[in-house]
Formats: structure tokens, sequence, C-alpha cells
């Protein structure tokens, strides 16, 4: 008697663990992200590249390493940027359903690491945050400082412009960021040798548009 326990608890286990796959063969997405649908802006990417494969290559080189980027504030901030929009683009966005979820689920639970190195508030809208980036980024390369610390200002980035700045300037080593950015990337390859259709949009991402 036991021993049947045993097993249907096990099977039981077994089955949830299951429920993201079923769920992606079907082609069914999860509902919406919780810090909301963000998208990336028209010069996220030079030219007509796909801006998600982009982003994915972007942040597992930059996250993998910081020193790239080191006195570069107007890079670490796409990059920062392109994070962001990772986590609510490839758990949530139909395209992705394919994927391996853990891609998508590491993205997420490594995002806190990412948002205490930059002072960006816990609940701020992903949107919001990609936008402040991208706008400092542009900013900083048009030689603006001031214009980079407003767009950094509070509730989005807690620390103020100043500060943001400093720590984008010096970009941490952001091991479990680096991990799913690196995780993301090799499902991207995966999905690529088994001739995945890759589609694309104006602006990048946006799941939920689709």
């Amino acid at each position: 008697m036991a021993q049947s326990r045993r097993r249907a608890g096990l099977a039981q286990h077994a089955a949830w663990l299951c429920l993201p796959l079923l769920a992606a063969c079907a082609g069914f997405a999860p509902q919406q992200p919780p810090l909301g649908w963000a998208s990336l802006p028209s010069d996220a990417v030079a030219g007509a590249g796909d801006p998600v494969r982009a982003a994915v290559i972007n942040t597992a080189f930059v996250f993998n390493n910081p020193g790239s980027v080191a006195g570069r504030p107007a890079e670490a901030a796409r990059a920062v940027a392109n994070y962001a929009f990772l986590t609510s683009e490839i758990p949530f966005g139909p395209r992705w359903v394919g994927w391996n979820p853990t891609a998508g689920v590491q993205l997420q639970s490594a995002y806190p690491e990412v948002q205490a190195a930059f002072g960006i508030a816990p609940n701020a809208p992903t949107q919001q945050v990609v936008n402040g980036l991208f706008a400092a980024s542009r900013a900083l390369q048009a030689g603006d400082v001031a214009a980079a610390e407003r767009a950094l200002s509070p509730p989005v980035f807690t620390a103020g412009g100043a500060a943001t700045l400093q720590r984008l300037s010096a970009m941490p080593s952001l091991p479990n960021a680096g991990f799913a950015a690196t995780l993301a990337q090799q499902e991207m390859d995966r999905s690529d040798r088994l001739g995945s259709p890759r589609g694309g949009g104006p602006g990048g991402g946006g799941g939920g548009r689709f």
C-alpha cells in the first residue's frame, strides 16, 4: 500500500513538471507578465535585424563580461534595458512557446538581482524601465548627461539619475542574470538548429500584441 501511494505521488509530481511543456506543445501562452508587456524602441538594433534576437545576444555577452562596458554607461544601459525586456517577452510571448520554459523562468528569477544592482524599483513597469534606460543611453551618446540623469529619476530608478549612472559605469558581476542570459542564448541556438520559425515585428517583441 505504501509503495502504491509513493508511485502515485511520483506520477503526480511528474505530471506537474510536464504541464509547462504540454502547454507549450498545445500552443498556449501564459497570461500576462507581472510587470506588464514591453517592447523595444526602433533604435534597439541597427538595420532590419530581429530586436529580440539581438537583445538575447547582447545580454548574454554583457552580463557575463561586465568589464566590456566599464566606463561605458550608455552601452550598459542598453544591456540592462534588453534584460528587463526579455523578462516579459521570453516567458510570456507566444513566439517562444516552443522554448524550454526554464529559460524564461531563470530570466525572471534573476531580475531582482538586476533591479537591486541598478536601483530599479521592484514594482516598476517593464516598459518604463526600458524607456528610461534607452532614453539615458541616447542622451549620453549625445553628450547630454543632465538629460540622462533625468531619464533615470525616481520612482522607477530609486537611487536617482547621478547614482544610477555611476552604477551603470561600473557594472558589477551579476552571476544569476548572466546564467539566465546564457540559458536564453543556448535555447535560441537550439531552436535555430531545429529550424524553428522566427517571427519578427517592428519595435521588437511585445508578445501580447501578436
